[in-house]
């Protein structure tokens, strides 16, 4: 079957689209699934370049960690599913190919209303805000949440979920087209940063502060998300793009009764991501089905032009999701 390759690690003239060698039959609770689409991830970008590695059972070689397409082979044990459905989910490597065995536990339908690339927008960017703003950061309906990187996947997918449950929505962006875009998915107030990590002040004199603040950003903003937050606010950090290392006031995690929630997906055991699968199925699924939550294709590429799309997604000009066809 052919792969996305990593033929070394560094830029994306290493990347490669080669034959590698075919998958076992699913057995078990496996299942063996055609790929038609992959989303595309910044993960994957720091794969590449050598800096994030899969856990072990994946090869480092073969990125992605969302897909999209049919089920073409059940395991034994296999129950709730048959061959031909339509199904989207998560993993932790490997998701860049034509095939894929995974455990049936991983899986959700794929709504009617979605065709494949619109699926694989999907899983890793809602999976990650539905776990991170609901289950960890534990927004209410009527709090505020405030969006770091709103127009990120996964940030995009956080506006789109806090509206729908009733909270209110700000996001930051250092683009303004990218903050004036973000409203038709929800976004009520919009703060543009540049090149400034300052947004504390123009919460107050809008807002007061916020209840939750999701933080894909890092280190740059760190000390202004404890500044912003109300009494018993919770900072949920899912990104390091600014760095992994910041100096702040433990005061004020103190005296405000923050909590500071660090979360990734990639590194969960099997029986974590089922669950965090389970609850997107429940929750979130209907939403989609509905037409009351979209994805966002921002664009879609040939498998054969996968170091264009590393290139693309790099550039910080995308808004929503980069998505491989095979």
């Amino acid at each position: 079957m052919k792969a996305v390759y990593i033929k070394s690690f560094g830029g994306p003239e290493n990347l490669e689209v080669r034959d590698v060698p075919d998958l076992p039959n699913a057995n078990g609770k496996g299942v063996l699934i055609r790929v038609k689409a992959a989303g595309l991830n910044r993960a994957d970008l720091l794969q590449r370049r050598g800096l994030y590695p899969p856990p072990a059972g994946y090869s480092p070689q073969i990125p992605g960690l969302e897909f999209a397409g049919e089920i073409e082979q059940l395991g034994e044990d296999v129950a709730g599913w048959k061959v031909g459905d339509r199904v989207f989910g998560i993993t932790a490597g490997e998701a860049q190919a034509e095939r894929i065995l995974i455990d049936s536990s991983l899986l959700a339908e794929i709504p009617a209303n979605l065709s494949y690339f619109e699926a694989a927008a999907i899983p890793e960017a809602f999976i990650t805000a539905h776990d991170a703003i609901f289950t960890q950061g534990s927004l209410q309906k009527g709090e505020t949440l405030l969006v770091h990187a709103v127009g990120s996947g996964v940030g995009l997918a956080a506006v789109q979920l806090a509206a729908a449950f009733g909270a209110k929505t700000i996001g930051t962006s250092r683009t303004a087209d990218k903050l004036e875009r973000a409203k038709r998915f929800g976004l009520d107030e919009a703060i543009l940063t540049g090149e400034s990590a300052e947004f504390t002040a123009i919460l107050r004199s809008k807002n007061g502060g916020v209840d939750v603040v999701l933080d894909l950003v890092g280190a740059a903003y760190f000390a202004e998300n404890l500044e912003c937050l109300l009494p018993k606010g919770r900072l949920v950090l899912v990104g390091l793009t600014s760095g992994r290392k910041a100096e702040f006031d433990l005061g004020q995690a103190l005296t405000k009764r923050l909590k500071i929630i660090g979360t990734t997906l990639r590194g969960r055991s099997l029986e974590e991501k089922a669950e965090a699968t389970r609850k997107f199925s429940q929750e979130v699924v209907p939403l989609i089905a509905d037409g009351k939550i979209v994805p966002n294709v921002d664009k879609i590429f040939p498998v054969a032009e996968v170091a264009a799309a590393h290139e693309y997604l790099d550039s910080n000009v995308s808004f929503g999701k980069v998505i491989l066809e095979f």
